[in-house]
């Protein structure tokens, strides 16, 4: 979720590159912003990566509005920004300025001197609908505008964990525009029931009443902001005067309903899936990088996977031959010199003992489907199991395209990379290389979950992990741990057995080797002997199950 800061910053910007090529842009929406403000101050740059990380923003020392070309168009001659009817083309870019000019003229106040950043941040969560609301009723054509922006203003990740902050800032940024009158109650539907399951219909009522209160302030009034902002914390349990900064997400919570409803709003404005959407933001976020090289697969390779589509068959498929029994009575097959003593023995008087009906057992239920996700840890450390790793991942994945499983590896360092993302079937065995650090673990272990769902359904669920343990964050990786295990995934830990070189750095809030609770645990001498140890554990799961 885009965070109001982003595009409402004091100072001076650093001049983006690519400026030149846009400028015709540049000058035709500066021409055309007092149409939109009533402003004739103000200056329009648009560019590729202006606004800094924030696909727009307003600078109110430079009196000028910063627009990312990038969701504008990939190139400038897309259309003439002179011309009215560009706004069509463009209109998540054209919405962009509309939200900009938007706080140009209705966001006159600033944060007095001293206030806690968790007020200021709130205040600025209240602006968000309060200008786009003020900028509708004074232009109701700008309307359209403002809801195609809204999409592009919010991120998945913004709504992290589902704690009252979390709900509180997704009311505020989405909910609230609901009264502003710029999207729907419909629209919305799914996201008010998540905030309503987090914070309960009187603290959703009481927050509302804040809102809508700030809807009819005057744009200069900061004094009321920021008290309507203390009133905010107060409802969510937070004394501003005590915890200063903006609280931060737990990184051992997985995300929950907050998240999935504002991705199944983002997905309906996208016209796709949820699934659709998640895939595809997975995807972009966690892209291999471009200089990763690429193999044909080898021989060897393409009869690892055969092997292992072989044997995670069979376990699939292999059941316990059912028993025979008789029984009196049918249905079954018919024994016939048992019936003939039955009816003897009912002719004689006698109670028949005899079993005429031979019945089979039933047969036990299909196995589940096996989701298996495999974390490679990218440290330096772990240099020498990256090759082995990225061969094992192709292997994986083709071996269980034959065996009915789902299979994806990432690989987490610097950044988390999604190596072979489920239900795809690489053609080439994409090689990782190692980075510096292992930060993103707890991030890779929620990719995992997204992809694969590995705290729900009725799937055979396993996580692997190739890792010597030396992690930037143990505890956020021991909770998630748990988490998994406790919904019933099995969590699999493959260590080398040797230690790092006496070269390598140490940091001591890291442990090497350190072995979390909730899993198993594996120490292995090789590479060859930890890819070994995974397709064995999910052999031996699936011939369980």
């Amino acid at each position: 979720m885009s965070h109001p800061h982003t595009h409402l910053r004091p100072g001076t910007p650093p001049p983006p590159a690519g400026a030149a090529d846009w400028r015709a842009w540049s000058q035709a929406w500066t021409q055309h912003v007092p149409v939109l403000t009533g402003r004739t101050d103000l200056t329009v740059l648009v560019a590729p990566g202006a606004a800094g990380d924030a696909p727009e923003c307003f600078y109110p020392a430079l009196n000028r509005i910063e627009v990312d070309a990038t969701y504008i168009a990939d190139s400038p001659d897309v259309t003439d920004p002179a011309k009215a009817r560009h706004k069509r083309l463009v209109p998540t870019g054209y919405g962009l300025l509309v939200h900009g000019a938007a706080h140009a003229a209705h966001s006159r106040w600033t944060t007095p001197p001293g206030t806690p950043p968790i007020l200021a941040t709130v205040a600025d969560l209240l602006e968000e609908s309060r200008a786009e609301g003020r900028q509708r009723a004074r232009r109701r054509g700008d309307r359209r505008w403002l809801r195609h922006v809204v999409t592009t203003l919010l991120r998945p990740d913004g709504a992290a964990v589902d704690d009252a902050w979390h709900a509180g800032q997704l009311a505020a940024l989405l909910l609230a525009r609901v009264d502003a009158r710029i999207v729907t109650s419909k629209d919305v539907r799914p996201v008010r029931a998540a905030v309503t399951g987090v914070l309960g219909r009187k603290r959703l009522r009481q927050l509302r009443d804040i809102w809508r209160e700030a809807h009819t302030c005057d744009d200069t009034d900061a004094g009321t902001m920021i008290c309507l902002a203390r009133r905010w914390c107060q409802v969510l349990g937070i004394d501003p005067d005590q915890q200063y900064d903006t609280p931060v997400p737990d990184p051992g919570l997985f995300p929950g309903r907050l998240a999935a409803a504002l991705v199944d709003y983002l997905a309906v404005a996208a016209g796709v899936t949820p699934a659709e959407y998640a895939a595809a933001l997975l995807a972009y976020r966690h892209s291999p990088p471009a200089e990763w090289d690429r193999t044909e697969p080898t021989e060897q390779e393409h009869r690892a996977a055969r092997d292992l589509a072989n044997r995670l068959r069979a376990a699939r498929t292999r059941h316990p031959d059912p028993g025979r029994r008789p029984s009196p009575i049918p249905p079954g097959r018919l024994r016939t010199r048992q019936a003939i003593t039955a009816d003897a023995q009912a002719a004689a008087g006698q109670m028949p003992t005899a079993a005429p009906w031979q019945q089979r057992a039933q047969l036990p239920p299909e196995k589940p489907r096996l989701h298996l996700a495999v974390l490679v840890d990218l440290s330096g450390s772990m240099a020498r199991y990256t090759q082995a790793m990225s061969s094992a991942a192709w292997i994986f994945a083709n071996a269980a395209r034959r065996a009915q499983a789902t299979t994806t590896t990432i690989g987490f360092g610097d950044r988390t990379t999604v190596l072979v993302p489920p239900r795809t079937y690489p053609r080439q065995v994409l090689h990782m290389r190692t980075e510096l650090a292992t930060a993103t673990f707890p991030e890779a272990v929620k990719v995992a979950d997204q992809f694969l769902d590995l705290r729900h359904g009725r799937a055979l669920r396993m996580l692997a992990v190739v890792s010597d343990g030396y992690l930037d964050d143990i505890p956020a990786g021991q909770q998630l741990v748990t988490t998994l295990h406790r919904a019933g995934c099995a969590v699999l830990w493959l260590h080398p057995a040797d230690p790092p070189t006496d070269g390598e750095p140490a940091d001591p809030d890291q442990i090497w080797g350190h072995t979390f609770t909730h899993a198993t645990t594996l120490a292995v001498t090789d590479p060859a002997e930890a890819i070994a140890a995974i397709a064995d554990a999910a052999v031996t799961a699936l011939t369980q199950a």
